[in-house]
């Protein structure tokens, strides 16, 4: 695959598209200015302190961010976490260059075998991949959706409304109100803007801030956007045509297949599926569910073809949301002979 063009006309400075280029499929390359940002991150950048190994460590992989790393160099480190942090980093590097692309690596990090990195690495290739998917893109309700796929939300409910806020930006904002209450007892509410048709083109300046309250009701335009977005999501990655639908409830008693969009909606709707009772205090509860037909009749397993696939959203019992969009492509009903 060769390099094709250069990623303009980002929407989120924070994800990276800098750092990277599109190969000829439209997938993203890893590059040496993509791994020379995960060499700089604190936990690896060495400090005063830091043994000359880790010194000289440091200076060659960002003089040569593809060069190899022995398992002895990694031992001669004095600093044993700072072995750890860098044996970490090099195995995701290593999964990232033998994928080929950063969607590549992505699709297989779920795979058996596959190195084990934390959630916020995952978090920061959703985010650079759904950059990349969304290049141009001139919706801000699609935009604001998106961030659903690789940020935390807080759901709330009022005035008939149901509300999708980023969850650092409400803890943070929650956290400067209460130490206003010490001085101001009268101030202790979180207020967001939201997001809506006459004030949308607020959202491309403050795109980075996370700071825009999306109304995530039933026929409200942010579900709308949000299954265009499932849509293309799985086109990206499969090549695979669908058509997501939201619903208010299932009513289907043929109900085949479930797809659930987090860990919560999955329990929920796998303990559905199998008739199991369920709790009303103290558990999460669906807040959307979508409606998938497969257009790609010869990509679907033979059971499945004719038949539309339930997908389920959830908000934990803290009022959390923490969707998995790996779940997407790891649990459809795909024929294995031609996927």
């Amino acid at each position: 695959m060769r390099e094709t063009d250069r990623v303009q006309d980002v929407i989120w400075k924070s994800a990276g598209q800098h750092l990277t280029h599109r190969l000829e499929n439209g997938w993203l390359a890893v590059s040496e200015d993509f791994l020379r940002a995960y060499y700089t991150r604190p936990e690896i950048h060495p400090v005063e302190e830091s043994c000359s190994v880790e010194h000289v460590l440091f200076e060659r992989l960002m003089e040569a961010p593809f060069a190899p790393v022995g398992e002895d160099e990694l031992a001669a480190i004095a600093d044993p976490d700072a072995a750890a942090n860098y044996a970490l980093v090099l195995r995701f590097r290593d999964h990232l260059v033998a994928k080929g692309s950063i969607e590549a690596a992505y699709a297989s990090m779920f795979a058996p075998g596959a190195p084990l990195i934390p959630p916020v690495f995952i978090g920061q290739m959703v985010h650079l991949i759904m950059g990349n998917m969304l290049m141009g893109e001139t919706d801000a309700t699609v935009a604001r959706a998106s961030e659903l796929f690789f940020r935390d939300q807080t759901a709330t409910t009022s005035n008939e409304r149901m509300m999708f806020a980023d969850a650092e930006v409400v803890e943070t904002r929650a956290q400067q109100a209460a130490l206003l209450a010490l001085t101001d007892p009268g101030r202790t509410e979180v207020a967001l803007d939201i997001l809506n048709a006459e004030g949308a083109e607020e959202y491309w300046p403050r795109a980075d801030h996370f700071d825009l309250a999306l109304d995530f009701r039933f026929a409200e335009p942010g579900q709308d956007a949000f299954a265009r977005l499932i849509e293309r999501w799985i086109k990206h990655f499969l090549d695979l045509r669908v058509r997501v639908q939201p619903l208010q409830s299932v009513k289907d008693e043929r109900w085949s297949w479930h797809i659930g969009l987090d860990a919560e909606a999955t329990r929920i709707m796998n303990a559905l599926y199998e008739g199991e009772f369920l709790p009303e205090k103290g558990q999460g509860s669906i807040v959307a569910l979508f409606r998938m037909e497969f257009l790609d009749q010869d990509r679907i397993v033979e059971r499945m073809r004719r038949k539309p696939a339930f997908l389920g959203m959830a908000v934990d019992a803290h009022d959390r949301i923490r969707m998995k969009p790996q779940n997407l492509l790891i649990n459809l009903p795909l024929n294995p002979v031609v996927q």
